[in-house]
């Protein structure tokens, strides 16, 4: 590329100089010809090539040498190129630069290309370009620099720069390359000559060897500004730079600086002296001190703003870099006779903050700044910036023009005024700005110092570990989002980190003169700085700019602080504690009166905001219940809280001085009042308005949205400044935890004196007062500390300090617990916390609130060093231990002293402060009850410090002697928080319990039991006697009681043998006590307890009786269960007799149930080990003797437990293999059983209450005692027995929803129990029985209205159907016993048996099961079954066999008649009973025939069984005339049977047959049978049972008798077959002719032919029926044919008349026979 270039371009001068410039067209022809003889092949090798041909560029010489633009123009551009490629030798550097300085008068682009060429030049050829050559590099940047060219001006001045530069750069390369470089000549310095190299030479040239006349003054300046800054090293190293600097500059800018000069010049200027000042103050010391003071000076006295501003510009720029900040101060103002610059300087911030106040806006309290100028931010920009979006870039608004206050909005400029070098006039500058500059200066000088002394004060250990932590607390406060801490944090154990180190004790470091210059600054400079930040803390400052003064504020007090210098530090604590809580603010609520509700001018942020409850401001944790508070709110009232009202700024300077007790804690010393009163007054600012927001007002009146919109985010943000001051508050009090026990003890004291202590009232009174005004006293207040001076209407301001106090002072103790535990009491701070808590818990002249407040501090801070003592050694912990339940009773004793005089008033506080107390006392053994080894004595003398030292009996004036008496409470709301405690100990701690407590234990409980405020509280404390029983039986596996620990003196010995736990016999001694002290609850007056504790002994000595021997058994017995027995029985008596009888008996009869029913369970469990002691006869005698006098008083429900508790020991007594009672014992039990039945007497007021429980375990008492007495059981123990059950089932309720119909009621059933089991082989026991089981069969059914019987549940049915089959057996099973008859039992039994078996359908009650007659006809038919052969053996009495007889017919008839009319008929199964009568009357007639027609048996008992066949076999009702004949009166049989003989008139109607037609048809055959002629071989199979014995043919005696009691039978039957027989003859003969040809209903036809055939073929017995004149002998068989023959003829006639064959053939039939007994 090159090649052909060169090639090209001198083929171009050759053309052009062919005419005229031979010489330049001849030298180009030949360097021409000498590049095409180049052979090289890359553009290095071709370069290397062509530099060794001097002669090839003396064409391009020339033709710049010819003044012609055409040629200069080939030229310049071929030279570039060479220069760029290096390709021209070093002896032609000086023709060529030659050529391009006369090549400068050519055109624009000639110049362009001849300052690109020359920095190419000065780079490739820097080792040869110097001196004179460099010179003429320099004047031909100068010459092009005069160009009136823009663009060749401005390239030139590039190139000139970088020239100058590659001068100064190869000046670093020689003074890097060694000493070796010879020099080149001498120069002039400060004290003569130097020699100096080639290189410094060149940069020494001085100005004549130049041609800069023509350079401009600002881009001169700018050259100078460039190589002192970027070559700020050679100065310092060479001295003859600096005699310029010395000699030729500073002169120059500072005389300039004098003088009126326009901007452009002055920025370049003060840049130049800024960069000296910044890079070679060292060796200019004079001159730049000269020059800070002439800057000082146009600051403080300048009017011009841009001048100020570059001034303060510089200013900025220097505080900025802190360690040149220190430098100037250790030049001047450390040095004596040198100037005070610094102190000037600061000096002058203070005049320069305070010269125009309505431009900062200026004011009484901090504001926002308010533009009131037309032109103004955009929208956009305003909503970015009021929204606190970071990083945008603030403009400086055109024209400041009444703005009032320093914004970023319009108190800053795009770019600062220095760097401004385009600009020729100066720009506008808002008059703020300077303020704005000042601010900075501040905020950098502090951040220097933060920067440079904080670190030095870190261990080194805990540099690192904490370097993150103290950058977070002391760095800037600005807003914060996240949420405060729930919970105190603890750091780092106190022991690893000490006191902040001093930096000015360090002699020994690197730093140490640095440090000193430090602290010298700020001992110089903190009044002018502090009286600059406290001016602008009150002028009118946007959020950017307030934060940023804060945060300077802080950090220079801290490094105040830490560098121990305490004048500024507490200056400035005091001011920023003033700036916190304004005093304005602080007196308009001081006057302001009460407190107000909170009002809401932002959403609330939750109930865990510090200000939630308006209170405790920084307290982390609420500790005042809101019973406690109640009082002290209700005297709160609105106020107007307009102007003393906290904003957001007041919050944030009261952070950063938060932030600065935490960094400077541990050396604050008494400076610490004043950061924890700035807290309390912000505290009382915030309790007074409620936490009411307050707006942060604007510094002037005007429409600035963007104001407003600040405003508006202050107070939105209010929260979370809040939030931001609460964790910075916990954050202050976590930081002591690595104080030093001094450190320590000093903020503990220093928080004690916050106290104030309300003057107390002169008389106690309860009576409502007017408040009195009250000034607060306090300790004097050190330097700087506000007093507050409260008088207002109420007691308030007092109380809000004292609960700030108390939060502070219980953070404390809770963050340094560790402290605490770890050292003396008197040296970690212990003992004064402690005993001011306690003081101001027990003061009545303190407030509810603040007393309140005392007592949970105080219950906080012990129960967390409870906590934090767990991993300690045992000694050690048992030492703690007893400090800290020292310091709960300690607590105590002020509201226990008997000569407290307190009011009403005070007394509620009291029991409030004493709950607290307790409830401290639950949650400390909660938390370490396991771990509690010693203390536990104190433990239960703080539970027992709710009870008064005296009775209630001697309270109201009573027998002291009384047996029981109430022990009286402090009061009611204590006893649960107190029994809290002991719940803990008994359920959780026993194992932990020392057995020296245990007595006092026990004494505790039967406090609780005995005190009568609350019942719950008792009840659940009766449990713990059995845990503690359940405890000490573990312990001790038997218990050795024996009758000598049982003095006369009470319970003195047990006390005092229990009193030694290491004693033989102890532990058995506590147990027998806790059994009495159990015992005595037992019989308290209130119900649930006494009951509760009866059944809670019972369960002891149940559970543990094992362990007990037959001796302590005994014991137990007597002194415990006995006693407990005769208590209850004289409270029973003593009730019975007083006037509460209702209320008080029921109470006391559910006592002596439970009393009751344990004894029973414990005799019968432990009946073996009762029965082996000596004693157990006299035992049982005096149960059985209270059981008696139990019952004796005739209550219901203590009978049945009685009986129940004696019913259950003898079944325990039955179950054991070898009986444990003796026939005496059970003789006194059957008297007891026996004495009466046990249901009050008529006329007592339980009569009417349900008796079938105590009823039903009386009987299943009889059960048990029987089988236990059976062999013994005599028929007097029978009869008396069924007297009483008699009397019981008569005397037994019915019950509530029990109905005796389907099924017996359980009493019933235990009765007839009895029955079943009752031996029946004593004679006299069955005929008893039978009797009485018989009279119960006959309760049903004797009701006079069994319907009203069964409403009322009372109806026997079930018992009469149970006691049917019971009856079945007892007489089957003694069928055989003479007495059975004999007594008349067996008669009984059958008459109740009969009396369902006739009644039937007539019975009202319907069963769901087998209906009462149907078991009734059962039950009659297996007793005649087993007993008619056993009777009719017996000889007994006549009347007596007869009336038995009588009775079976009476049961026959009953068996085959029924009401079909009866109500109950209606829904019987009528079929289905029919078909049942049949069969057992079949069975019944196969009994009683023929052996009813024995002679002894009365004709009247016969006739009556053949009435009743003849009535049940009549199928159809009868008409008129014939019901007169068959019921009337006078029923002679013969009589009706002539009567019907004669015809009566027809009727039309035809009666339907009867529903039991088949038990008619039985009926009727059976008196076909009964008069039929009897045959000796088909003789009834029940006539032998009858008689008694087998049949036998050869006993012709017997069957004579048979014949006669047939004949018998057959004459009593004859005549009502005849009268039967007769009815439907003389029907058909009278109702058939009537109905003509119509056939007869069909079952009267039936009946007729029924009728017809039956008599036909009878053969009737001769002796049945009498002869009917005239005699004939041979029909002796066919006598009821003769007596029918009228009718006979009657219904043939008739017959034949209708044309009925089948009536005719039956009826000729019958004729036939007649006919064939006359022979006809």
């Amino acid at each position: 590329m090159t090649s052909q270039l060169l090639a090209s371009e001198l083929a171009n001068l050759i053309q052009e100089s062919k005419r005229k410039h031979n010489d330049l067209r001849l030298a180009a022809e030949k360097s021409l010809e000498e590049l095409k003889s180049l052979r090289a092949s890359s553009e290095p090798q071709f370069a290397d090539e062509l530099a060794q041909r001097p002669n090839f560029v003396n064409p391009f010489i020339i033709a710049c040498g010819t003044k012609n633009s055409k040629f200069t123009g080939i030229a310049i551009v071929c030279l570039q190129r060479l220069i760029i490629a290096r390709a021209f030798p070093r002896s032609k550097l000086s023709q060529i630069l030659d050529a391009l300085q006369q090549a400068t008068s050519a055109g624009l682009d000639v110049q362009l290309k001849i300052l690109q060429g020359l920095p190419a030049l000065l780079a490739n050829y820097s080792a040869d370009v110097k001196g004179e050559l460099l010179v003429t590099a320099l004047n031909i940047c100068c010459v092009l620099q005069s160009s009136k060219n823009a663009i060749v001006n401005h390239t030139s001045a590039a190139t000139l720069q970088q020239l100058v530069f590659s001068v100064f750069n190869k000046v670093a390369t020689e003074d890097r390359s060694g000493v070796g470089s010879p020099t080149v000549g001498d120069v002039p310095v400060q004290d003569g000559t130097v020699s100096v190299r080639a290189a410094a030479m060149d940069a020494y040239r001085r100005p004549e060897y130049l041609r800069f006349s023509g350079l401009p003054q600002t881009f001169g300046l700018e050259l100078i500004e460039s190589v002192l800054t970027n070559h700020a090293a050679i100065f310092a190293t060479h001295p003859e730079q600096a005699h310029i600097l010395r000699t030729k500059v500073m002169p120059f800018v500072i005389n300039a600086l004098r003088g009126r000069l326009n901007f452009a010049t002055s920025v370049r200027l003060v840049r130049i002296l800024y960069t000296i000042v910044r890079r070679h103050l060292s060796i200019l010391p004079s001159e730049s001190g000269d020059a800070l003071e002439i800057l000082t000076q146009l600051l403080d006295q300048d009017t011009t703003l841009w001048k100020r501003s570059l001034c303060m510009e510089v200013f900025r720029g220097i505080f900025a870099e802190h360690v040149l900040l220190r430098r100037i101060y250790m030049l001047y103002d450390a040095q004596a006779g040198q100037k005070s610059i610094l102190k000037n300087l600061t000096a002058t911030f203070v005049r320069v903050s305070t010269e125009k106040p309505t431009v900062i806006g200026l004011g009484h309290q901090s504001t926002i700044p308010v533009a009131t100028s037309s032109a103004g931010p955009s929208s956009d920009q305003v909503m970015l910036e009021a929204s606190g979006v970071t990083g945008i870039i603030a403009g400086s608004v055109s024209s400041d023009g009444h703005n009032t206050g320093i914004s970023s909005q319009w108190s800053t400029v795009r770019v600062p005024c220095i760097d401004q070098l385009d600009k020729a006039e100066a720009p506008t500058i808002p008059e703020s700005y300077v303020y704005s500059l000042t601010l900075a200066c501040i905020t950098s000088l502090s951040e220097g110092l933060a920067k440079f002394i904080l670190p030095l004060t870190v261990p080194g250990e805990g540099r690192r570990r904490r370097g993150a932590k103290q950058e977070a607390g002391r760095d800037s406060p600005a807003p914060q989002s996240e949420e405060p801490s729930e919970k105190l944090e603890r750091s780092a154990s106190f022991k690893k980190n000490p006191v902040p180190v001093n930096p000015l004790t360090l002699e020994g470091h690197p730093l140490y003169p640095e440090i000193k210059v430090c602290a010298a600054l700020i001992e110089t400079c903190w009044p002018a700085i502090l009286a600059t930040c406290s001016t602008f803390l009150y002028a009118a400052l946007d959020s950017e700019y307030y934060h940023a003064l804060v945060r300077a504020f802080q950090k220079f007090a801290h490094v105040a602080g830490l560098l121990q210098l305490a004048t500024p530090r507490d200056a400035f604590l005091t001011t920023l504690g003033k700036a916190a809580v304004p005093p304005n603010v602080l007196t308009a609520c001081l006057n302001a009166g009460p407190a107000r509700p909170p009002p809401s001018p932002a959403p609330p942020e939750g109930s865990g905001n510090i200000f939630s409850n308006a209170r405790g401001l920084l307290s982390v944790d609420s500790l005042v219940s809101p019973s406690t508070l109640g009082a002290e709110k209700q005297r709160q009232h609105s106020m107007d809280v307009s102007g003393a009202t906290l904003n957001t700024r007041n919050l944030l300077c009261l952070r950063a001085l938060l932030n600065l007790g935490i960094a400077l804690g541990p050396t604050l010393g008494s400076s610490w009042s004043i950061v924890l009163e700035t807290l309390q007054q912000a505290d009382f600012v915030m309790f007074f308005t409620g936490k009411a927001a307050g707006r942060t007002p604007l510094a002037a009146k005007g429409p600035d949205p963007q104001a407003e919109q600040e405003a508006s985010a202050l107070l939105a943000n209010f929260n979370t400044e809040i939030r931001a001051v609460e964790t910075a508050a916990s954050r202050l009090l976590e930081s002591t935890i690595d104080f030093p026990n001094p450190a320590f003890v000093e903020i503990v004291g220093a928080v004690c004196n916050l106290l104030e202590h309300a003057e107390p009232p002169s008389q106690a009174s309860s009576r409502p007062q007017s408040p009195p005004s009250v000034t607060s006293p306090k300790a004097p207040a050190p330097p700087g500390k506000r007093v507050m001076s409260i008088s207002s209407p109420s007691l308030a301001g007092p109380n809000q300090e004292n609960q700030f106090a108390l939060a502070k002072l219980g953070d404390l103790a809770s963050i340094n617990i560790e402290r605490l535990l770890a050292y003396p009491p008197e040296e970690s701070g212990w003992d004064p916390l402690i005993t001011e808590l306690i003081n101001v818990m027990g003061s009545v002249s303190n407030t509810a609130p603040v007393r309140a407040r005392a007592a949970e501090t105080l219950v906080r801070i012990l129960l967390e060093e409870a906590t934090a003592m767990a991993s300690q050694p045992a000694q050690v912990r048992g030492e703690i231990q007893n400090r800290l339940l020292r310091a709960f009773r300690d607590s105590l004793t002020p509201l226990q002293a008997s000569n407290r005089e307190v009011s009403i008033a005070s007394h509620a506080v009291d029991v409030d402060i004493h709950k607290i107390i307790l409830e401290g006392l639950k949650s400390l053994l909660e938390n370490c009850g396991e771990s509690l080894i010693s203390g536990w004595e104190l433990t239960f003398e703080i539970i027992d410090s709710i009870f008064l030292s005296r009775s209630l009996a001697a309270e109201a004036g009573q027998d002291a002697s009384a047996e029981r008496s109430v022990l009286p409470t402090r009061a009611v709301k204590l006893i649960r928080p107190s029994f809290a405690s002991l719940q803990l100990i008994c359920s959780d701690f026993l194992p932990s319990l020392p057995n020296a407590c245990f007595l006092n234990l026990v004494d505790t409980l039967y406090k609780f039991c005995t005190q009568d405020d609350e019942l719950n509280v008792a009840l659940t404390t009766v449990t713990f006697f059995w845990a503690i029983s359940d405890f000490l039986s573990a312990k001790s596996r038997s218990m050795s009681i024996t009758e000598d620990m049982m003095g006369a003196s009470g319970d003195e010995r047990l006390a005092t043998l229990a009193a030694e736990p290491f004693e033989k016999g102890s532990a058995a001694a506590l147990w027998m006590l806790l059994l009495l002290r159990l015992k005595s609850v037992a019989t308290d007056q209130r119900l649930e307890l006494r009951n509760s504790a009866i059944q809670t002994l019972m369960r002891i000595m149940s559970a543990y009786g094992e362990s007990l021997s037959p001796e302590a058994w005994s014991v137990c017995m007597k002194t415990v269960i006995f006693s407990l027995l005769s208590s209850v029985e004289r409270e029973l008596r003593a009730v019975d007799a007083s006037s509460a009888k209702d209320k008080g008996q029921e109470e006391w009869k559910e006592t002596a149930i439970v009393v009751t029913q344990g004894v029973s369970d414990l005799f019968g469990s432990y009946l073996s080990v009762l029965a082996a002691h000596r004693s157990f006869a006299e035992l049982w005698e005096d149960l059985v003797q209270h059981f008696r006098h139990l019952l004796d008083l005739q209550i219901l429900d203590i009978n049945a437990a009685t009986y129940s508790a004696l019913r259950d020991i003898l079944h325990r007594c039955a179950e054991q293999e070898k009986p444990g009672i003796g026939p005496a014992n059970l003789d006194l039990a059957w008297e007891l059983w026996s004495q009466r039945v046990p249901v009050p007497e008529d006329g007592d007021e339980d009569k009417l209450s349900d008796n079938q429980k105590c009823l039903l375990v009386w009987v299943e008492t009889l059960l048990v005692l029987y089988g236990l007495i059976r062999t013994s059981f005599s028929v007097g123990h029978v009869r008396r027995m069924l007297t009483l059950l008699r009397d019981a089932m008569q005397h037994a309720t019915p019950g509530a929803y029990a109905s005796d119909v389907e099924y017996v009621t359980p009493l019933q059933g235990k009765i007839l129990e009895v029955f079943r089991m009752v031996r029946t082989d004593v004679p006299g026991v069955p005929s008893a029985m039978v009797t009485q089981v018989a009279e119960f069969v006959s309760l049903a059914f004797a009701q006079p209205d069994p319907a009203k019987a069964a409403a009322e549940r009372r109806t026997y049915v079930a018992m009469s159907k149970e006691s049917m089959s019971i009856l079945q057996s007892l007489i089957v099973d003694n069928a055989s016993e003479r007495d059975i008859y004999e007594t008349g039992a067996f008669a009984a039994a059958l008459t109740a048996l009969t009396t369902p078996v006739v009644l039937k359908y007539q019975f009202k009650i319907v069963t769901k099961s087998v209906q009462p007659w149907r078991a009734a006809t059962q039950s009659a038919i297996a007793v005649l079954e087993a007993s008619l052969s056993h009777l009719l053996r017996m000889d007994l009495p006549r009347a007596t066999t007869q009336n038995i007889w009588q009775i079976v017919v009476s049961i026959s008839n009953g068996i085959i008649s029924a009401d079909l009319a009866a109500p109950a008929a209606t829904t019987a199964d009528v079929m289905d009973d029919q078909a049942f009568d049949i069969a057992f009357f079949r069975k019944l007639r196969d009994l009683i025939i023929p052996a009813l027609g024995a002679e002894l048996i009365p004709d009247e008992t016969r006739k009556a069984y053949a009435e009743g066949l003849f009535r049940t076999s009549i199928i159809h009702a009868p008409a008129l005339a014939e019901a007169a004949i068959i019921y009337g009166s006078d029923r002679d049989p013969a009589a009706g049977l002539a009567a019907l003989l004669t015809k009566r008139n027809g009727r039309t109607i035809d009666p339907p047959p009867t529903k039991r037609s088949l038990m008619s048809e039985v009926c009727l055959d059976e008196l076909f049978s009964l008069v039929a002629a009897r045959q000796a071989e088909t003789a009834s199979p029940g006539t032998a049972a009858a008689a008694g014995h087998a049949p036998d043919d050869n006993d012709h005696d017997d069957e004579e008798d048979k014949d006669d009691e047939h004949i018998r039978l057959a004459r009593t039957a004859a005549p009502y077959l005849l009268l039967r027989c007769a009815l439907p003859l003389r029907a058909y003969a009278a109702d058939q002719p009537l109905r003509g040809r119509m056939p007869q209903p069909l079952s009267q036809r039936r009946e007729l032919a029924r009728v017809l055939r039956r008599l036909v073929a009878l053969r009737s017995e001769p002796a049945a029926i009498p002869h009917a004149p005239p005699r004939v002998p041979r029909c002796a068989t066919r006598k009821h044919l003769l007596r029918l023959y009228p009718l006979l003829v009657a219904a043939a006639r008739v017959a034949g008349s209708a044309g009925d064959e089948m009536v005719l053939a039956l009826v000729r039939e019958a004729l036939d026979a007649v006919g064939g007994e006359f022979g006809v």
